[in-house]
């Protein structure tokens, strides 16, 4: 059953924001499963011009971004809100490893988080098994979380969102991306409007763009061709304030229906999924529903700029931005239940 949802979502009901995220991230996930790697065209013929609307399967089947995000989420839970990274780290070890280690890990996983899970399974210093020079959207395809734990003041967040990135991804654009995200997510839950996503993140990225967070990253910054730790991390808010850059040119002319990667990038790497996100949550901040499918219908990495899609218009809406039925039909819904409820 397709629900259109009519009116803005903020005034219908269930408020349940960290529920919301959560199952939109799931939601997204699954309808942009089977559309990547598609060409826009191909998407159409499949669907017709609005692209997938509903789930599909019993439960619809969800990729690594919903499960690495539950990964991060357990990890959170267990910590509780006094986190630091003595208490973080070990326990989002264990979750990547295990997740790399299950069975259910046979949903087309991303390389360089295999490779570096098998550095963190050998019991590498996390620095040392992280991919340095991956800047991918894995870094930020599960920081969702992070955004929504409440007893988290910024700089916890930050340090935390930049943390769960770095034991995969070394590069300084991929933690800048993923605090950028765990930070949209907040402001969001907190009650910020969708259309004033752009300029609270730029905001954001202008005022950290120097600060290296020493006590959650280590040395990580000391890599070939690096003078010290503020040049390192600026590197990576320079390439997301210029992905943002692309996002408000995007957002200043007329939505012509093509395909959002033209204007934002293909969502492969982390700054891109991030904009590509946005630009469909912006451009359909009204209708819950078609933004995951203008997320799905995209020729790049459909699964993660839905699955981002939906974790910013469900911590906006909460769960009255979903078909209610949804909630019964998604793979996971238990886990993902009750991380909502106790952040809810």
């Amino acid at each position: 059953m397709v629900v259109q949802v009519t009116g803005p979502p903020r005034t219908r009901g269930d408020l349940r924001r960290a529920s919301g995220s959560l199952f939109g991230l799931a939601y997204g996930d699954a309808l942009g499963a089977p559309t990547e790697f598609l060409s826009l065209a191909e998407i159409e013929r499949r669907y017709g011009p609005g692209g997938p609307r509903d789930l599909v399967g019993e439960p619809a089947r969800v990729t690594d971004d919903t499960q690495m995000g539950l990964a991060v989420g357990r990890a959170l839970h267990e910590a509780g809100p006094a986190a630091t990274p003595d208490v973080l780290e070990p326990l989002l070890r264990r979750g990547f490893v295990a997740w790399a280690h299950s069975p259910e890990n046979n949903r087309a996983p991303g390389m360089t988080c295999l490779r570096a899970c098998g550095g963190l399974a050998e019991g590498l210093r996390w620095q040392e098994a992280t991919i340095a020079g991956s800047k991918g959207c894995g870094a930020n395809m599960r920081v969702t979380p992070v955004g929504l734990v409440p007893g988290y003041d910024l700089e916890t967040l930050a340090g935390v969102a930049q943390l769960q990135a770095g034991l995969t991804h070394g590069h300084p654009t991929g933690l800048a991306a993923s605090e950028l995200t765990a930070y949209a997510v907040r402001v969001l839950r907190d009650g910020a409007a969708l259309t004033d996503l752009p300029g609270l993140l730029r905001a954001r990225a202008e005022e950290q763009r120097t600060v290296y967070r020493a006590d959650w990253l280590g040395d990580l910054w000391q890599q070939p061709a690096v003078d010290d730790p503020a040049s390192f991390i600026a590197r990576g808010w320079h390439e997301c304030l210029s992905v943002l850059d692309r996002l408000d040119s995007a957002l200043a002319g007329p939505d012509d229906g093509t395909d959002p990667c033209d204007a934002t990038g293909a969502g492969w790497i982390a700054e891109e999924a991030l904009a590509t996100a946005l630009l469909c949550a912006v451009r359909q901040h009204d209708d819950p529903v078609s933004a995951l499918a203008r997320a799905a219908t995209t020729s790049g990495d459909s699964d993660s700029i839905a699955a981002l899609t939906g974790a910013f218009v469900g911590a906006a809406y909460g769960m009255a931005a979903w078909p209610a039925d949804w909630s019964d039909r998604i793979e996971y819904a238990d886990q993902l239940a009750v991380l909502g409820a106790a952040w809810d």
